[in-house]
């Protein structure tokens, strides 16, 4: 299992913590120090069955600077969209979980880190 955090963030130490208590298993990664490629973004958004501007933070500085809010949120505007990711990490939601069983989710909430859990233990 694998999880994105930014150290900064309290929703990334809650689930860190929560992790930690479970005894689990896990690698962290720092994805603004270790920014994901465009196909590792790519593949999370298909392990978690989302497109590009769901895992988008929009109310971020940078996204404003982009104009997001504007973008179109279809199949043609994917690939911008990803691309605007990897070139701006601090856009992708947090923190991201990658569990064993090939799934992924975004877990901003206690409930969807022990979902991960019990991915991971299946």
């Amino acid at each position: 299992m694998e999880i994105w955090i930014n150290p900064a963030c309290s929703k990334c130490r809650s689930a860190i913590g929560l992790l930690d208590a479970e005894g689990a298993e896990y690698t962290v990664r720092r994805y603004l120090e270790d920014v994901p490629t465009e196909d590792e973004i790519r593949a999370v958004l298909e392990r978690l069955g989302l497109e590009p501007w769901d895992i988008t933070r929009t109310r971020e500085a940078a996204a404003e600077e982009l104009g997001l809010k504007e973008w179109a949120r279809d199949a043609g505007a994917r690939e911008r969209w990803i691309a605007a990711l990897a070139a701006h990490p601090r856009l992708i939601q947090r923190p991201i979980i990658t569990a064993d069983d090939g799934t992924a989710v975004v877990a901003r909430t206690d409930e969807a880190v022990q979902e991960a859990l019990a991915r991971g233990k299946s």
